[in-house]
Formats: structure tokens, sequence, C-alpha cells
């Protein structure tokens, strides 16, 4: 643990409203000669699903909560029932609610990723050098990366593509 204070205190800053200040694979390199071997390799093959190592169970429950509060909302938009049990969280419920109703995807998105961080930073607080605090970066780094893929021009694409189709089925009836 001694060899964490150097490496988490030469770490960038993550924030949930801002670009990547490091990639994944450059966390790992920095943490290649700083961890063992057991949890360098469970960074390396770590996902947002993942559920063994520190913190990730915690993790894995709220992210799993949050994304089936997220369908069950969605399927009764849809006028549909959601069968899947979990755990019911207000603030999951207040979060994606607002989600659905974002003017636009993207600002969902980015309102559940305010929230994932502000979990881990709940379930970080009081670690500063050790395993958990160093897996809630990996984490927070993950959700950067993935909310990295979300492109607003490519999206609008899509969805024109999309609308347009539907408009051609309509037409077609």
């Amino acid at each position: 643990m001694a060899s964490y204070y150097y490496l988490i205190s030469s770490l960038p800053e993550l924030s949930a409203n801002e670009d990547m200040p490091i990639t994944y694979d450059e966390f790992i390199d920095m943490c290649e000669d700083n961890v063992s071997d057991k949890t360098l390799e469970r960074l390396k093959n770590l996902t947002l699903d993942s559920t063994k190592g520190p913190l990730l169970k915690k993790w894995s429950g709220f992210y799993t909560n949050l994304f089936r509060e997220l369908n069950a909302q969605r399927s009764a938009a849809l006028g549909k029932s959601y069968q899947v049990e979990y755990e019911k969280d207000s603030e999951n419920t207040r979060i994606a609610q607002a989600a659905i109703s974002a003017k636009n995807p993207l600002e969902g998105e980015k309102l559940l990723l305010a929230h994932q961080f502000d979990a881990l930073d709940g379930y970080t607080s009081g670690h500063y050098f050790d395993d958990v605090c160093l897996f809630g970066y990996a984490i927070k780094l993950k959700l950067l990366e993935r909310q990295r893929c979300f492109v607003k021009e490519k999206g609008e694409a899509e969805f024109k593509r999309l609308f347009d189709n539907v408009q051609q089925s309509v037409y077609n009836l």
C-alpha cells in the first residue's frame, strides 16, 4: 500500500462534466509498477459489470439496480410489464425519470454519469490510498471511456436515419 501514495497522488482528477484526462491504458501503465500482480490483473480485466475485487460488489449492486430501474421505467412507458426484481431506491428512481425525460439522450446519459460518480464518491469516502480508492478511480475512468463513445453528430445522424425509416413505414401504410 505504501506505493499507492505516489500513484494515487499523481493521478489526474476525474469529473463527470469533463473529458478523460488520461486513457484507461495510460492508467494501467501507471499502475504496473505500483500494484500487485493480482490487483493489476483485476484492473486490466475490469468492466462496469465486474463483481470481484475491492468495492466492486457494492458498485455492481448499485449499477445493476440503476439500470433495472431505467428498464422498468422504459417498459412502463411502452405499456409493458417489467418482471425482473430489483432493489428500489428513490434516488435511482428520480435520476432514471430525469434521464428518460431529458431533452435528448446525451443529456440523459450525462445525468446518469453524474449520479454514478456521486455514488462512487460515497463508496470511496474515507479511502485515500488503498485498493478501494484505486478501483473507484478505475470505474470512473471506465464510465468516462463509455461516455466518450457518445458523439452528438453520430447520434443525431442515427436518430434522423431511424426517424426517416419510421416515416417511410408510415407512408407505405
